[in-house]
């Protein structure tokens, strides 16, 4: 797939698909009796298709199982791997705080179990891709002990090519919904200590339930949507509210040297208005001047009644 650009930026020099807590349960039952959380990854792996071969990666930041059973990761890898392999795009997994360690690493990673973090690095073609995991056993908050803080420090000693991605799920962001408050994770001034002076350009995490961004250490952090329910933060100040819809993903595209992150919503929708690839092929066979008059001059005014 080629991409066209009509301005002054060139095109993604990589796409990454980041998609976050799906909650899966054993067999593909509905998470609370309500959320078909098996339909809305399948949903999500219908609208990554659309991009053909430009994905470069699919990151999933955690709770991908909700109780952490060996069959909700089969159907998660089921979902994804197809997508992946036909994109000739990198599969990486995170730890959330619903998954359990060894099931984790069994059916996600065909590692033996073991109930060790699972921290790794992925390098995709000069770009290094960090995965941090954040999560506490037996608990649903995230934390960082000072052996998971040194490993990082190492994986960070010498700079990447491209620069670093860090992935986690438990994200170092502020949230307007004081329960979460509870959740965060623990040992950020710790964390923003071994981060300052690296080379981490970008940090992705999950957790929230709904898309979110903000910046940690002076790096822009980035959290997906989830793909199970979306959390509502308009809600009464005093309530935590998760509601069947408001589903979505990220886009990151990498341009120049800048991370571009943009949400894409899941779901069948109904279409307000669409310009397909003959509209774009007339608009890209113009001169820039003609492309302006063609897309950009607004219809004259329409006399009053």
């Amino acid at each position: 797939m080629v991409d066209v650009r009509l301005g002054r930026y060139p095109a993604a020099r990589r796409v990454i698909a980041h998609l976050s807590d799906t909650h899966l349960m054993h067999g593909g039952a509905p998470l609370g009796g309500v959320a078909d959380t098996v339909a809305a990854l399948d949903r999500a792996v219908s609208q990554l298709a659309n991009l053909g071969d430009r994905l470069d990666a699919v990151i999933v930041t955690g709770d991908v199982a909700d109780l952490g059973e060996p069959d909700a990761y089969r159907i998660a890898r089921e979902a994804l791997e197809p997508l992946a392999e036909s994109a000739g795009a990198r599969l990486v997994w995170v730890m959330g705080n619903h998954d359990e360690r060894a099931a984790f690493r069994v059916g996600l990673l065909d590692e033996p179990p073991s109930d060790e973090p699972v921290h790794g690095v992925v390098d995709l073609d000069g770009l290094r891709l960090i995965v941090l995991d954040t999560t506490v056993t037996g608990y649903h908050h995230g934390g960082l002990d000072e052996a998971a803080l040194d490993w990082l420090d190492r994986a960070l000693a010498e700079p990447a090519p491209e620069g670093t991605i860090l992935a986690m799920h438990h994200a170092p962001i502020a949230t307007p919904i004081a329960l979460m408050d509870v959740l965060e994770l623990r040992g950020q001034d710790e964390l923003a200590r071994v981060l300052r002076g690296r080379d981490v350009r970008l940090i992705l995490g999950g957790h929230l339930h709904y898309p979110t961004n903000g910046a940690f250490a002076g790096i822009p952090v980035s959290v997906a949507g989830a793909l199970a329910y979306t959390i509502d933060v308009s809600a009464p100040p005093r309530q935590l509210i998760g509601v069947d819809g408001g589903r979505s993903l990220t886009l990151i595209h990498q341009v120049d040297d800048a991370f571009v992150t943009s949400v894409a919503p899941v779901g069948s929708f109904p279409i307000v208005t669409e310009l397909g690839d003959a509209f774009l092929s007339d608009v890209e066979a113009l001169d820039p001047d003609a492309r302006l008059e063609r897309f950009s001059r607004k219809p004259a005014p329409t006399p009053d009644r």
